[in-house]
């Protein structure tokens, strides 16, 4: 695979900081990143359809889907008729090396603005997954499979590249596995591994750190996980699934979906 092609798979996208500076620039407008997600998690649309999800104005949409077909992130989709332009993500994916968008206050910044795009979309996934159980649109059996974890271990670098490798290749697995069956349904995946440096003596908490965050907290009788890409990312989600970044990697979710 060259160069060229394992930056853009038709899968993923990778960017680079010094090549893709303008594109980067482009992407971490919030409702940029917006689109790109819900194009990855809902498909193609107009500009029109997704001023109605966004309560933006058609002429807003339009123009930053101009902007995101500018540099590749979205394409003119197939038209269900000659009246209106319909758009589709280029890619399921956007990545990056963390190291190169470190070396740049530009890159941190995007890096940033994309991590707490995904972020938003997992408020709002919990939001939608709420509100489909208690309109009963989701059956008793995923139930109890649902909900989310959060724990604190204590691991090398070397190790977190490899829980990160594990865990790619086997939803990349699952996810060809049900590709075919009629009972799979999308469901958000994100992930996160975020390392805490020690707190220098004197210096602990001031505030109650136990909930969510604080502890190792798990939904109530839980056999699956979804944990904090890629819109593009929105990882980004599930626009991530299947494809596993290389070490050192992150990547978004549908945020550049949702980002993900």
């Amino acid at each position: 695979m060259t160069t060229e092609e394992s930056r853009r798979d038709g899968t993923r996208r990778v960017l680079d900081p010094e090549r893709d500076a303008a594109a980067l620039k482009a992407l971490t407008h919030p409702l940029r990143i917006r689109l790109l997600g819900l194009l990855r998690q809902h498909g193609p649309a107009t500009a029109s359809e997704l001023a109605a999800r966004t309560a933006e104005s058609s002429a807003s949409t339009s123009y930053h889907l101009r902007v995101l077909a500018k540099y590749a992130f979205v394409a003119e989709a197939v038209h269900r008729d000659g009246r209106e332009r319909r758009w589709r993500a280029e890619h399921l994916v956007t990545s990056w090396s963390n190291e190169a968008m470190g070396a740049s206050s530009e890159g941190r910044a995007a890096v940033a603005a994309m991590r707490r795009r995904q972020v938003e979309h997992l408020a709002a996934s919990l939001d939608q997954h709420e509100a489909d159980v208690e309109a009963g649109r989701l059956g008793q059996e995923w139930r109890e499979p649902s909900g989310i974890t959060d724990l604190l271990p204590r691991l090398t670098p070397e190790s977190v590249v490899e829980l990160r490798r594990v865990f790619e290749e086997r939803l990349a697995e699952l996810t060809a596995q049900d590709a075919e069956d009629p009972r799979a349904l999308q469901v958000v995946v994100l992930t996160a591994a975020l390392p805490l440096a020690p707190e220098a003596a004197g210096t602990g908490p001031t505030e109650d750190t136990t909930g969510p965050l604080g502890d190792t907290t798990r939904d109530a009788g839980s056999t699956a996980d979804a944990k904090d890409t890629g819109p593009a990312e929105s990882t980004e989600s599930a626009p991530g699934a299947g494809s596993a970044p290389d070490a050192g990697e992150a990547e978004d979710g549908p945020g550049p979906g949702s980002t993900r």
